[in-house]
């Protein structure tokens, strides 16, 4: 066991928890309407607490234990084998096993923005269950856990595809689902309170360094320049997103600014431990530009609502991320070189087959436990209900009382 390397997973753990609660809360909590705000950050507390529970039943065992290439066995269940003197590296292995469960927490809660004031917390709770048993999971298996990605050469660092793509689709499948809210698209939402926004993105930005500096698993040189490159391409990809806003609408916005610094981080993750600065920087301007278009398109164009953007910020943004891995982390591309020894033709298609197989897996897997948890319960509030906001009808308490 290394001392050094085991303060920073027990810092970079934090970090990502932070990130979370109150991190995405706070984000989506302000980005939804008065009525409906506590509802947001109940899903969030809510699914932080359920997935943790079933990490130690059988989630960290089913990512990481030792099974096929698609899925791990049960052999960790409850942590079997796992004490204070049990190493994942250089690390403890309860250091290692703390640090992926919340990548495991955070990944359901961002799904949360596609289907946000219209699902009812009961089906909320079914439905991250189901998702995070039988998507994150098994494509966490395949990635990182020895599943058949990682045998192919799928290169994700701190998780393009786990995390930011299977998010993404999910929340795409249950906005399509679920129904827009009413009055969409005739009547947008606009966010409640933009304070608390910003003060989550703050706390995402920061949580982030965690995230993606974390997963190198040590302190060394590679979680340093996966910190450095993290922190570019959220700056490119707010100041692209904020001139983008300024050319198109006359005026750059603070939601177009954090939506952009989310972008950046998203498209990101994947490539963060294997590309330069200057590639970073590239990423990071791509993100702010293609998330930008596609949020717009997806919503002016195609009127589906997935209500906090989940989609065309994490989804597209991982996916590119992703495929833009296969280029940048070549060692071969003068000032814009990465730290790897790939032949990118070759990268590339390994990168879009990872991609594109998640996303599909995740889009077949979420409609069908949609249906499932429809059977089961009701999975949106009334019309009645929806007016008069989730807040009051599904927790009897209200976000304000001023």
């Amino acid at each position: 066991m290394n001392g050094g390397d085991t303060a920073w997973m027990l810092t970079s753990t934090a970090l990502v928890l932070f990130m979370t609660v109150p991190g995405l809360a706070l984000f989506y909590g302000g980005l939804v309407r008065t009525k409906n705000v506590l509802s947001v950050l109940m899903q969030c507390f809510g699914i932080t607490c359920l997935v943790s529970l079933l990490w130690l039943v059988g989630g960290y065992s089913l990512s990481f234990g030792d099974g096929n290439g698609f899925i791990g066995g049960l052999g960790k269940a409850l942590f079997a084998g796992v004490g204070q003197e049990t190493l994942k590296g250089s690390i403890p292995e309860t250091a290692f096993a703390l640090f992926q469960l919340t990548f495991a927490i955070i990944t359901p809660a961002l799904v949360v923005g596609g289907f946000a004031e219209r699902m009812r917390f009961g089906a909320c709770m079914l439905f991250a269950a189901l998702w995070f048993l039988a998507v994150y999971a098994p494509v966490c298996h395949w990635v990182w856990g020895g599943g058949w990605l990682g045998e192919l050469g799928v290169k994700d660092f701190a998780g393009g595809i786990v995390v930011h793509i299977t998010a993404g689709a999910g929340a795409l499948t249950a906005a399509l689902v679920l129904g827009a809210r009413r009055g969409f698209p005739e009547q947008m939402s606009p966010p409640h309170n933009m304070t608390l926004t910003v003060a989550g993105a703050g706390m995402l930005w920061v949580g982030w360094f965690g995230f993606n500096g974390g997963s190198a698993l040590a302190a060394n040189g590679d979680a340093a320049m996966a910190m450095l490159v993290t922190h570019i391409s959220a700056s490119a990809g707010a100041f692209v997103w904020m001139l983008a806003e300024w050319w198109r609408f006359g005026k750059p916005s603070a939601l177009g600014a954090v939506t952009g610094m989310v972008a950046g981080l998203g498209t990101i993750t994947p490539a963060s431990g294997f590309v330069g600065p200057a590639g970073a920087l590239v990423i990071g301007v791509s993100a702010g530009a293609l998330c930008f278009i596609a949020t717009n398109f997806l919503k002016r164009r195609l009127h589906v609502d997935d209500s906090l953007d989940v989609f065309p910020v994490h989804g597209v943004g991982g996916l590119l991320g992703t495929l833009l891995t296969g280029f940048f982390a070549s060692d071969a591309l003068g000032i814009f070189s990465g730290q790897e020894n790939i032949a990118i033709g070759h990268q590339l298609g390994v990168q879009a087959i990872g991609a594109f197989s998640a996303m599909a897996y995740t889009v077949i897997v979420t409609f069908l436990i949609l249906k499932i948890v429809g059977v089961v319960t009701s999975l949106r509030v009334s019309a009645e209900e929806e007016t008069e906001g989730l807040d009051l009808v599904l927790h009897n308490e209200r976000g304000y009382d001023l």
